[in-house]
């Protein structure tokens, strides 16, 4: 177990603010970012990682886009394109959600 970065694992302070407020709790990317166990905080509150799983995009439900703070999973998928250049979605791409809890 170690103490992580908040920004490496949620890049944005939109999602980090969306996280102290109960409203993402968890996070898909490209790698792995964290492990079981790992912690970290944000504004002095900590927050612990308690599941890290191998995905792929077409895995993905509209309950894993409202756990990241969006409306719905077209809305996620929006947002995937245009917070990364080049972006297409595709259903066999891997991926990894990291699921996390304040303590």
């Amino acid at each position: 177990m170690s103490e992580l970065d908040p920004g490496e694992l949620l890049p944005s302070d939109r999602m980090q603010t969306q996280a102290l407020e109960g409203d993402v709790t968890q996070i898909h990317r490209g790698h792995r970012y964290a492990e079981e166990g790992d912690t970290f905080t944000i504004e002095e509150t900590t927050f612990e990682v308690i599941d890290v799983t191998d995905r792929t995009l077409g895995d993905l439900t509209a309950e894993d886009a409202r756990a990241e703070g969006m409306d719905d999973l077209e809305g996620y998928r929006r947002l995937l394109e245009r917070a990364h250049d080049n972006f297409e979605w595709d259903d066999d791409s891997e991926i990894v959600r990291h699921r996390f809890e304040r303590q």
